[in-house]
């Protein structure tokens, strides 16, 4: 499956803030954002773009595909099954991008970034409801366990990982217990329990053009 392989941190400067791709280092001052704050290129620094109303919604779909690391072709995807699902289509998207195998492993802080979740989750270290799920797109559901299972080097990681996420609160729709490395799904997730901002509204009004 494709994915996004070069340098992270200019997304976060394209977008013009902090999309915690790379784990702690972007809590450090080692953080391109907290170095160049302006977008890449030769004249990044003193180029001043005023966006149109399109170009205000692309940034927008273009930083919630980054955030979650997914490719247009999926993400578009999500989109059509939120559109055709009953409810808010922009908070469906967001619930469908939350629910996301790689994403609860982040969220947990079994992994410090979602690029280490994926893979984590394909490495087989992840059992949803005692089976082994190695898929990172694999969509959980109300009620539905999730715990690692793994050999003690991994174990390790994962457990160093957890110490690094500590400071983290797991969000209120997971139960997480720490002594067995298990978690339960209390409920499906609300865009409130996304921490950072994003205007779904303007991704949907770019896709219904």
């Amino acid at each position: 499956m494709a994915r996004y392989i070069k340098a992270v941190c200019r997304l976060c400067r394209r977008e013009g803030e902090k999309l915690f791709l790379k784990g702690t280092r972007c809590f450090t001052q080692k953080c391109s954002m907290t170095k160049r704050a302006y977008v890449p290129g030769q004249h990044g620094a003193s180029r001043k773009q005023k966006l149109s109303n399109y170009g205000v919604q692309l940034r927008e779909k273009q930083k919630v595909k980054r955030m979650y690391g997914v490719l247009e072709r999926q993400f578009r995807k999500y989109f059509e099954i939120a559109s055709k699902t009953k409810g808010v289509t922009g908070k469906v998207l967001l619930q469908l991008l939350e629910r996301r195998l790689d994403n609860v492993a982040f969220r947990l802080g079994i992994a410090i970034s979602r690029a280490q979740a994926r893979q984590i989750v394909r490495h087989n270290h992840i059992y949803v409801n005692s089976r082994r799920v190695n898929i990172p797109s694999y969509l959980i559901s109300a009620g539905d366990t999730v715990c690692v299972k793994t050999k003690e080097k991994a174990l390790l990681k994962i457990k160093e990982n957890l110490e690094i996420s500590k400071s983290i609160t797991v969000p209120s729709w997971l139960e997480f217990s720490l002594n067995d490395l298990s978690a339960k799904v209390l409920r499906l997730p609300e865009k409130e329990d996304i921490q950072q901002p994003i205007q779904e509204q303007l991704i949907v009004e770019l896709y219904s053009k």
